[in-house]
């Protein structure tokens, strides 16, 4: 009898898998409506139609709302938008229509700035790590903000943008972030110290002081570390005659994705507040450098199924290949950092799959340790959502690594 029971117990279950059915899972669910209305996703469904996948899609006025959405609870900063999270030429102009300044890295972004209108005036070279010949460029062009991290760059500013304003970038750990950014930019506060002391000598203005805590930051906390550097720092070169007038708190606010993180009203009154306490009322200039914080949100990738298979015939996971990867923009996925709320809109049993992208690289596997769910009914040529993509995509993708054209991308 015993026999019976668990032979009836296996083919029951035989059964289930011929059909693609494991009624011992869960159904699939996705919360959607988190990241789109169901009106616009129906929307992106039908614009979707007929294209070539894989390719961005992104909504112009999901990012002029984010860009009010920081004024009006960091009226004290200045927005300079961080034109590398997303640099399509319609994202610069609605955000210089509404008033925004920019932080470029590069003489090439600070030749898209000119051609599409955008004042100098409203540009600063965030990037330490210049060539002179481009720093003599971009003075000649009108720009004179830069940073500096290093005796050779304050030296080659000193001789290609005389008289222009300098901030120092600080030394941060990125404890908390997603995709960190310590130990490349910044110098520690010692060697700021003595860069500040010689930046007059030099023909420069010392005018302030930035950091970054880090790409999708999820603790509040590290603004308050970072900022009290600054104003032991401010406090220092007073001391010897120095008076600095700005900080700039970088970016790292983040966008939703997988991850959970604290609203964007809980950061800036944190952030409000953690001034407040080593600044008083009396503020100095404050900048801020939102990239992700401002696009992701507003970007879906349309990709495709290219194929679904296993690796050995008792193996727990299926293997998921999509028509985007690592080099076609998701290099974000590198060591599984970013976790983006992927979708598949069919019915069925939840499944845990790896994903991986269609190049002939074995680093192109988007996420094998962390798996995601798909319905068990999934094919084959069905199209995935990729959400909160509006940041860091189409300007990561390869040019054309195994003849892969870069990302393609719409507004909607």
């Amino acid at each position: 009898m015993q026999y019976l029971k668990r032979l009836e117990s296996l083919l029951f279950y035989q059964l289930q898998d011929s059909l693609g059915i494991n009624m011992r899972k869960e159904p699939y669910q996705f919360p959607q409506d988190e990241f789109f209305s169901r009106d616009n996703f129906d929307k992106i469904k039908k614009f979707s139609y007929g294209k070539e996948t894989p390719f961005l899609i992104v909504d112009l006025e999901a990012i002029k709302k984010s860009y009010d959405y920081l004024i009006e609870h960091m009226p004290f900063a200045k927005i300079h938008y961080a034109v590398k999270a997303n640099p399509m030429d319609e994202v610069v102009l609605a955000l210089k229509n509404k008033g925004s300044n920019f932080d470029v890295a590069t003489v090439y972004e600070l030749n898209q700035l000119l051609r599409l209108g955008v004042e100098p005036e409203r540009m600063s070279y965030g990037n330490t790590i210049k060539k002179e010949k481009d720093i003599a460029y971009a003075y000649g062009k009108g720009m004179r903000l830069f940073v500096s991290d290093s005796e050779s760059d304050l030296k080659k500013l000193a001789k290609n943008a005389p008289g222009s304003k300098i901030f120092f970038r600080i030394l941060t750990e990125s404890d908390g972030a997603d995709w960190p950014l310590s130990r490349k930019f910044g110098a520690h506060p010692d060697i700021i110290y003595k860069l500040i002391l010689e930046t007059e000598k030099l023909g420069l203005e010392p005018y302030g002081l930035s950091f970054h805590v880090g790409s999708q930051q999820r603790d509040i906390g590290q603004w308050d570390n970072a900022i009290s550097k600054c104003k032991y720092l401010f406090q220092a070169v007073s001391e010897k005659g120095i008076h600095l007038k700005m900080i700039n708190l970088g970016g790292g606010f983040p966008a939703k994705y997988q991850a959970k993180a604290s609203d964007l009203e809980t950061y800036f009154k944190e952030i409000r507040r953690f001034l407040l306490e080593d600044f008083g009322d009396k503020l100095p200039d404050i900048i801020i450098e939102p990239g992700r914080s401002m696009v992701a949100n507003a970007g879906v990738i349309v990709s495709e199924v290219v194929m679904i298979s296993k690796k050995a015939r008792f193996n727990q996971y299926k293997w998921v290949y999509l028509d985007i990867g690592k080099f076609g923009g998701l290099i974000e996925t590198l060591d599984e950092c970013i976790k983006y709320p992927i979708f598949c809109d069919k019915k069925g049993c939840a499944e845990e799959v790896i994903l991986a992208g269609p190049t002939c690289d074995s680093m192109d596997i988007l996420y094998e340790h962390h798996k995601y769910s798909f319905p068990h009914t999934m094919k084959e040529g069905n199209k995935v959502y990729i959400f909160t993509t509006g940041a860091y995509t189409q300007s990561y993708s390869s040019v054309s690594f195994n003849g892969f054209p870069p990302l393609r991308s719409y507004l909607i």
